[in-house]
């Protein structure tokens, strides 16, 4: 008897073993994950979009800290919550897509004690859309995803509040309705859809105006301080930026490679 159950467990584990790496040699030889992305990375999903959409092989978004002043910032922060009907939630239950925090707060590798006098002070925060984002690798019901361009979204419908897409991320970018957050609305936009108590929401990089062939709207209302585009572009704006001027990324320590660069 024990010869036998120990050959059965044997066989189940072996099992398992293949049930385990089959999906992934598929995924590997139909080509749905690329090696950078490691074994067990979900592949990304197709962009479904109009002939006036904007498309690129990999979206990027380059902030001139130097150009961030507190008009600038108001205007991108009230601009991207008013358009995507953000409810205006004070104390630790707020919600935010784009925010102005301290420098040494986003950055805490790359700054140091003799920064110069001159440089920013602080900065804006937002869903770094990542090229391997944890967030997505967590979510079990597949609510968040990324797109073939790179960006992460957030199907809200099938967000089941689990919040451990806010515990993968490690920059904070995501935030959790603990209430229905349609009352703290001053002004519905029928544009975009609002959300309920129980789902976590964040930036997109207004992949819904890239859809009508419109830039982000942070990017309209920046004064240049804001530049979008395809980092696989040479010609691009984002790529001539990151060649002229000495850009830093939140942690790209942690291995998630952030596509939001920040000149400084």
């Amino acid at each position: 008897m024990k010869t036998v159950r120990r050959d059965f467990l044997k066989v189940a584990a072996v099992t398992a073993f293949g049930w385990g790496i089959c999906p992934t040699v598929k995924a590997l030889a139909s080509g749905g994950a690329r090696p950078s992305e490691g074994l067990f990375f979900a592949s990304r999903h197709a962009v479904h979009v109009g002939p006036n959409a904007l498309k690129a092989q990999r979206w990027a978004m380059v902030i001139d800290t130097t150009k961030l002043n507190e008009k600038v910032v108001q205007d991108i922060v009230q601009v991207c919550h008013t358009t995507h009907n953000v409810p205006d939630i004070s104390g630790q239950q707020n919600i935010k897509w784009i925010w102005e925090a301290p420098m040494e707060n986003l950055f805490l590798d790359d700054l140091h004690e003799f920064q110069p006098e001159s440089g920013a002070k602080t900065a804006l925060a937002l869903c770094n859309h990542c090229d391997n984002p944890p967030c997505v690798r967590v979510c079990p019901t597949k609510a968040t995803f990324q797109r073939e361009d790179g960006i992460v979204i957030m199907d809200f419908h099938r967000c089941i509040g689990c919040r451990y897409c806010m515990a993968g991320c490690p920059y904070g970018s995501r935030s959790f309705n603990f209430q229905d957050p349609r009352p703290f609305i001053a002004k519905t936009t029928p544009d975009f859809p609002t959300r309920t108590k129980g789902v976590v929401e964040k930036c997109e990089f207004c992949a819904e105006r890239l859809a009508e062939g419109k830039m982000p709207a942070c990017v309209e209302v920046s004064e240049g301080a804001l530049a979008f585009g395809d980092l696989a572009d040479p010609e691009s704006e984002v790529r001539k930026l990151l060649a002229e001027r000495f850009s830093i990324r939140r942690s790209p320590t942690l291995g998630t490679n952030p596509c939001v660069y920040y000149l400084v």
